[in-house]
This record gives structure tokens, sequence and C-alpha cells, in this order.
């Protein structure tokens, strides 16, 4: 998950495969996906037609039927069996396979984070009081029904009549959780199941309610209902909701213990499409491989084929470069970003010094003093491990030293806190170079702090005999100064698929987002913690992503007839670039793309850069997709690539522009094509901010816009006789008609075709 437990899901899928239960995961058989592009018959017809296939390679009717996990036929065609590596060979070769590939597992990747980005709750023209015909689909942990961010009490009637999904039952979970807002609700495991055994009596619910918490706090965020006085036991107390608090949600379980199989994930995008969702939320991601072996890049083809907008997590593997996940141009894919809002937990030492620490402190100490140690004074001296007491890690403490007291503890390890507590700590000092960007759920009292505080208290513990402290429960802290810069967890580019296309797009708040949360998790997300909330405080990718799917649906909800492409658009040209991030001489836009999103400018962006079926089919083509694929994924019968004037990447009509150059000296030309969406007539001229060190030249430099989607191009060339191997230069174009801003960034960079 965009979220960070996931060690905890190893355990428990390494206890569901060491009870046997693991069948089909062994090295022998193992879950693969075949691929086969768009539907072209009926879904009785293809299912047939991979049933054939099936027994053509196992050599048995019986075998077959046994094998097949998921037939894919409602948006796209293909799909998911029990094979050897021969049989998967074997059916590769057939025809109309486009790719095989092992269905592998996927990660799972608010009060304040919707009026920080400008769409107040008291302000009419920000919060529709209609808007309940756009549809977000959910693919995540599933729901917590009960909670008040699904209640829809003011949700009107009817459910729209394009909607045709349902309401699954199982554990504690039946039709009537179903309501006005929360319309649908299903479940995948078949290929968890092949791959790891029943689920039953594992502590997860075998239906689409939420165990976990994850899929209720990313639902409730893209467009939950609002609620009141909602709080992490008074931390960032508020109203929760998402940006269009009447939008309908349905949800689709694909996680299981915090994992997703390729399998499942595909076949809730197979089903969310034609179930009548208007854009899928997914905070969920994997490494990065070629765009038809990965069931995001396919799912997520066909649901942009079928007008769906797609926006999905960049992942949490920051601040290095080439970490970015999801990649795919038709994928809107999210960075996170801090807000204005942080939480303090104060240290107070016995010699009247305060430090000021960050945490989601709520368990308040009952003394007023407790003796403070540092880890490596409190070190278990019969553990081999003793040298690393510093970080408190497990084996290194000496229980008797460190029993009732605090610990400061060095590394910023989380699990540091459970071996504090084993140990019967008072609470812990967590010593981090990122402590500041992130406050953390602990499971005892605790407090994080930066190594330039962590100096002070260890100088206090070494010039007294006897020092103390106490950890105080945080409190809430709204600050300017505090907003708005990239999370040091944040993946960034450049693509590693596609490096001429700029990743991520955009990104949104995902550092300490309050949304709705499952009663069945631990807030600290620790089986050994009991305490429990209706909501809780998280960070990660998974939080960004949501808000830009609320973004996008507040966008819709003004312009129901825009493309996916167009929305998109309308989100990355009137995003706002970070502060202390956007100039001339940085790698910006890899860590935030076109920057944080601002969805009240997005409803009225003045141009657009729309992209159509046929844009993606000649972009595949440019990436060395043959014809005949091509055919297969779009559905184009009589589709050729081009042989004269065969397209470049560059020629996507994408909302940013990307130049991975290897050679150093540069000389490229792009061009783009706006669509007006706002007045006419009116005239737009650009203004450019070149990347150091390299010329840039607009032609035309203004475009006259007569009416309502009139299309007018420009190219670009970009020039540049010297760039060094690494390195990064940034600018942007923007064009005004003095009422729209109209901004494209720019990132090029220099590498060498041969490096790592």
């Amino acid at each position: 998950m965009a979220c960070i437990k996931e060690w905890a899901t190893l355990i428990v899928v390494a206890l569901l495969c060491s009870c046997s239960l693991c069948l089909a995961g062994t090295p022998e058989r193992k879950v693969y996906i075949v691929y086969m592009g768009n539907p072209d018959s009926s879904p009785e017809r293809m299912t047939l037609t991979h049933k054939k296939m099936l027994t053509k390679a196992l050599k048995s009717t019986t075998a077959a039927s046994r094998a097949m996990v998921y037939s894919y036929t409602a948006s796209l065609k293909g799909f998911a069996a029990i094979l050897s590596v021969e049989e998967a060979a074997s059916i590769s070769r057939m025809s109309g396979v486009i790719s095989v590939f092992p269905s592998l597992l996927k990660k799972l990747h608010t009060t304040r984070s919707w009026d920080f980005l400008g769409i107040n709750v008291n302000d009419s023209r920000s919060v529709p009081t209609s808007g309940s015909d756009v549809i977000i689909g959910v693919l995540d942990t599933g729901v917590w029904p009960e909670s008040q961010s699904f209640s829809d009490k003011n949700v009107p009637d009817p459910i729209p009549s394009k909607w045709k999904g349902e309401c699954v039952s199982g554990d504690e979970f039946n039709s009537s959780n179903c309501n006005r807002k929360l319309i649908g609700a299903r479940m995948y495991l078949k290929a968890f199941e092949s791959q790891f055994g029943p689920i039953q009596g594992t502590g997860e619910f075998r239906s689409p309610r939420d165990a976990e918490g994850h899929g209720s706090h990313t639902a409730s965020t893209a467009g939950g209902d609002l609620v009141e006085d909602a709080s992490l036991f008074g931390l960032a107390e508020g109203t929760a909701r998402g940006a269009t608090p009447t939008a309908r949600i349905a949800v689709y379980k694909v996680c299981w213990f915090g994992s997703c199989t390729d399998a499942d994930i595909l076949a809730a995008f197979d089903e969310a499409v034609t179930d009548g969702v208007d854009l899928i939320s997914f905070s969920i991601g994997g490494v990065p491989v070629d765009y038809f072996q990965d069931s995001i890049s396919i799912g997520s083809f066909h649901a942009i084929q079928n007008g769906v907008f797609v926006s999905c997590s960049a992942g949490n593997d920051g601040p290095f470069q080439y970490t970015a996940t999801n990649l795919a141009p038709w994928l809107t894919t999210v960075a996170a970003s801090s807000m204005d809002r942080k939480f303090i937990s104060t240290i107070m030492l016995g010699n009247n010094l305060t430090v000021k620490g960050t945490a989601l402190n709520t368990l308040p100490l009952s003394n007023p003093w407790y003796p403070l140690v540092a880890g490596n004074d409190v070190s278990d001296q019969s553990s081999p491990l003793q040298e690393y007491a510093k970080y408190c890690l497990n084996g290194t403490l000496d229980v008797d030293k460190v029993r009732g007291k605090i610990v400061l503890c060095y590394g910023g390890f989380r699990g540091s806190i459970l071996y504090v507590l084993e140990a019967g700590g008072a609470g812990v000092i967590v010593v981090s170079e990122f402590a500041y960007f992130v406050g953390y759920v602990y499971s005892l009292p605790a407090s994080a702090v930066e190594s330039s505080d962590a100096e002070q208290i260890v100088a206090y513990i070494n010039s007294t005999s006897s020092p103390i402290a106490n950890i105080m429960p945080s409190i809430t802290v709204v600050n300017d100064g505090f907003a708005s810069t990239t999370a040091m967890f944040s993946s960034r580019g450049p693509n590693y698929i596609t490096p001429d296309i700029l990743k991520p797009d955009i990104t949104a708040p995902g550092v300490d987002i309050l949304a709705a949360w499952s009663p069945a998790m631990s807030i600290s997300e620790n089986s050994w913690d009991n305490r429990t909330s209706s909501y809780n405080i998280i960070s990660g990718t998974s939080m960004s992503c949501p808000h830009v799917t609320g973004a996008a649906a507040f966008v819709k909800y003004f312009h129901p007839d825009w493309s996916p492409a167009a929305i998109k658009s309308a989100l990355m040209t009137t995003a706002t670039p970070l502060q202390g991030e956007n100039n001339t001489n940085t790698d910006g836009p890899l860590n935030y793309g076109s920057g944080e999103i601002s969805p009240l400018k997005a409803t009225d962006p003045g141009l657009v850069y729309d992209i159509d079926a046929t844009d993606y089919t000649l972009f595949l083509c440019s990436i060395s997709y043959t014809s005949e694929q091509i055919q297969l994924v779009s559905g184009v019968n009589n589709f050729s690539c081009p042989q004269e004037n065969p397209p470049s990447v560059h020629d996507l009509n994408y909302p940013s522009i990307a130049i991975a150059n290897v050679n150093g000296s540069l000389n490229t030309t792009i061009s783009r094509t706006f669509t007006n969406v706002g007045s006419s007539p009116s005239t737009y001229t650009v203004q450019i901010q070149a990347p150091d060190n390299v010329n840039v030249a607009v032609f035309p430099s203004s475009l006259q816009f007569d009416n309502v989607n009139d299309r007018k191009s420009f190219s670009a060339n970009f020039q540049a006789s010297s760039l060094a191997s690494g390195e990064y230069v940034s600018g942007s174009l923007t064009w005004t008609d003095g009422v729209h801003v109209v901004r494209t960034p720019i990132i090029i960079w220099a590498y060498s075709s041969t490096s790592d």
C-alpha cells in the first residue's frame, strides 16, 4: 500500500504459506494473466474461446476448468489461470495473444486538505449541492460502510440509471450496507486464494468490509460525505469530506493483508468500467514493467477507452530518482506533498529545555517526570547485537534498564517502538532525519526529532546522573510556513519505462491526512495496540491519489462531457509549482510533475490538451509496438503504424514536456494542440521560462480562438550545445489570455544510454 506496513503483510502471507495453503503458488504452477486486448465478441463467445485455449494448453477439459481463475470479457479480453511455465509459454504462442505474464503481488501505496486546496465547505461555489450523478470507483481494501463518511443523508434519489453494479454479500456485509452514497461493493480474491489459500479464519473479512482501514480512508478522501467534528482523539478536528460530497462511491476490494494480485486487480478494472463508474482511484503500485505486462496499465487503458478517468499513486520509495511507478501516459500519476498543518509533541527535559518533536501522540504520560536514557546506555550486554542498541532493535535492550524509562532511539525505525514497549519502557524519543516531514501514530507515548535536536537531548543526558523527561500529547498547529513541499517519501521520476513522458504528473496533499478508518484495525496498525477510531491520520501517495480523484470528480461535475485527458490537462495546466522547488536549475518537475492541484481553477482552465484513442495508438507505435499488437489492444482492425513520418513519443499531446537527451547536445522540436474550452473569441500569448543553457523558440507565439472547441497547434524548438550527463534543467511555457493561465512544465536532462 502506499502507506507503511509491508512487514505485517509479509508475516501474514508467510503464515498462510506455512499452513500448506499455497498449493497454487508453488514454483511449478502459479497464476498467469493472458492478455488479448479489446473485447471483440460477446462475453459468452470470449469465455468459450478462453476455455478452448486453456484446454489446448493443458490437454484436458477437466484440468482447464480447474485452472481457470478469471475470464475477462467486459472492458477487455483475456483470462487468468493457474499454469506451469511451459503451459504459459504455449499459450503465449497462440493467435490473438498480446502478452502472458505472472500475476504478481502489488502493494498499497481529510479534514483540512480540501480547505487547503481551496474547496471551502462554507463556500457554495466550491461545494456542489448536486453532482450526485458522478460515480467514483475505488480499488483498495474495501470499506467500513457504517462510517458517517458513507452516509447517504445528503445524497438524493435516485441512484444514476447508468449504474449497473452490485453490492455483494459476505462476512458481516450484505446488500443493506449499501445506500444512495455507497452504491456498490464487490470483492476479488480468486487469484489471492489460488496463490495463498483460503482467508477464512485469518482475521480478514471475506467480503467488501474493510479490515485494514486503507480503503475506507481513500474512499472517504475522494468522495466522502460531510462529517462535522471529525478528528483523531482531538487531533485535526474539523469537517471531513470529499471534494464532491454528493458523489456516489463504489468500492472494489482487491487487496488482502495489504497485498493485491494482478489477476484480481484486472478483474476489478474489467467490471468497474461496465458497472458505470466515471472515475477510478487506485492507491496501489508495483515494480515498473512493460505497459502490457502490467495489470494496472492494461486495466486503465481500457478504462480510458471507455471514458473513465484513472488516477494512481506514484509510490512511497522517495526521495530517490527513478522510483515512481504507474507510468503509463493514460494514467494520472500522483506524488505527495505537505500541507500547512503539523502535529507537535513537545519533549520536556529536566533542565527546563523543551524540544518540539513531531508525532500523532494521543497517549499522555501519567507522571510529571520519567527517567531518560539513550538506547546505547541500556544495551543488553549478553546480546551479540548490543552494538546496535542505539537503534533499539530487537534483542539489543536490557529489560531491567529500560523498564519505566523514556528511551532515545536513533534510526527512525517504527519497530523500535515495539521493542521498547516489550521491554516495559514508558516512552520513546525517535531520532530521524525525516522527523519533521510526517507524523506517526505510535503504540506508546513518543515524539520524533531530527539529529540536531537529538544532540541537545544527548548533551543533557550526559550532563547529569539522573536525567528526566516527559513527552506531551500532540497539538495541531497550522502555519503557512509548513506548506508546500514534496514529501520525502514520495517517489520521483524520471519515467523508467518512457523517459520522454514526465512522471509523476501532479501532486496533492499526502502528509498527515485525516479520513475514515476501519474500527477493525488499530490506529497504529499494530496488533498489540487496541486503540480504535472512526477516523485516522496517515500519510503516503495513497492519500494524495484520492485527492486528485476527488478533484477530477469536481471538474467532471462542471463538465460531464469532458474526456479523461481533458480533465487531466485541466488539473495539470492549472496546478501550482511547489515553493522552493520551481526554478530553472532543479529537477522539481520530477518530484511533483506540474505542481499541486488547484481544483477551482481546473474547472475553468481556458485551454486543454486533449488526447483521443488514435493519439494513444500512435504513441504505442512510437515505442515499438507492432501494428498487429495495437490492433488487438485498440480494437481497430485496420490500424497500421505509419511508415512514412513515423510518430515520435514527443508527438503525444501531453500536458507536460519531457526530453531525455542522450547525446549532450540538443535540437528537438515538439508539437502540441490546444482545444479552447474557455471564452471566445480569445487570444493567448506565450511566456517562455527557458531551462538554463537551453534556447527555446515557440511558433506561433500567439493563438487566436474564435469559438469554443476550436483547436490550434504550436511547435516548440529546444536547442542546447552541451548538457552534462545527469544534468537536469527545468522551465515552462505559460499561455495566457489575460484571464486564464495555462502552464506547461518542461524538464530536460542528459543521461548515458549505457547507465544503469
